[in-house]
């Protein structure tokens, strides 16, 4: 019989173990099965955070890995050599059991569809993967910034709270998004992937106005966050910052492909990167109790 232990931080043994179970399930489902966040809590304590770790009946190798945020919402992954022999149902009742409302499904995987369903969760939640490709144009674009705004790269330590500021204003109607903490900020600028130089700021005088902060990583690039203050809404610096980021990544990282992700229940921000030639690729899916707000 399966156990699973709840834990507030993983220790090293335990992060080793998990990370070698998220890596086997990478491979074989050919997407990462926990989000950046929950990736980067197990690095350390995370306020509401719970991990679970399922433990076999044949032992104590680890076979599946749950965690449970602040906010109710979980992730969960079953090792894809145990997988058919219920530790999902399990670890999915123990999720529940911590105070998760709701779940992720990366991928949309069918088994993940059938274990919502056999557990009465209710799909509430699409988000895309669209890519496209980087052709030249991109990297000859150049940006047409509204009048009185220049442009200039993140400086770390210097520009953080201001960021968090305004990434609070323009996305106060996204909470995972606009609730970002400066750890989260910490935790991203640790990424061997962060670079300030495709970390751009759009500046008003001495205001920080909008950005356009740009990944890379496995030769992908990404449009990883953009946002505009509410001051400069409908002005055209949205549409600006998306050519300065595709250019850098077109023109100074030398990347082919590029992607992001969008919630399908915005279709105005759906429209707009179809007008640019982002296409589907993959869609994550979130399933919720019954009730869930």
């Amino acid at each position: 019989m399966d156990s699973v232990v709840v834990v507030g931080s993983v220790d090293g043994a335990q992060r080793a173990a998990v990370g070698a179970l998220l890596g086997a399930a990478a491979g074989a489902d050919g997407k990462a099965a926990v989000s950046e966040q929950g990736r980067l809590a197990l690095r350390g304590p995370r306020e509401g955070v719970r991990h679970l770790l399922q433990y076999g009946g044949d032992g104590d190798a680890l076979v599946g890995y749950g965690q449970v945020d602040a906010s109710e919402t979980a992730e969960l992954v079953v090792d894809p050599a145990r997988r058919g022999e219920g530790h999902g149902r399990t670890l999915a009742e123990a999720v529940l059991k911590e105070g998760a409302r709701q779940a992720w499904a990366h991928g949309g995987h069918p088994a993940a569809r059938h274990l919502a369903d056999r557990l009465g969760l209710e799909l509430v939640r699409e988000l895309r993967q669209m890519r496209r490709s980087l052709p030249a144009a991109d990297a000859e674009t150049p940006p047409q910034l509204p009048e009185g705004v220049e442009l200039r790269t993140f400086v770390p330590g210097v520009d953080d709270d201001a960021w968090l500021a305004l990434n609070a204003a323009a996305f106060a109607h996204h909470p995972e998004q606009g609730g970002w903490t400066s750890q989260d900020l910490r935790d991203r600028i640790a990424e061997p992937w962060f670079d300030p130089n495709g970390f751009f700021l759009a500046v008003r005088g001495d205001e920080l106005v909008g950005f356009h902060w740009t990944k890379v990583e496995n030769d992908l690039g990404e449009v990883y966050v953009i946002g505009v203050s509410p001051t400069e809404q409908g002005n055209g610096l949205g549409r600006a910052l998306t050519a300065v980021g595709l250019r850098h990544l077109a023109r100074d990282r030398g990347l082919r492909t590029v992607l992001l992700y969008v919630d399908a229940d915005n279709p105005a921000a759906v429209r707009v990167y179809e007008r640019l030639g982002f296409t589907i690729h993959e869609v994550d899916l979130m399933y919720a109790l019954p009730g869930t707000p």
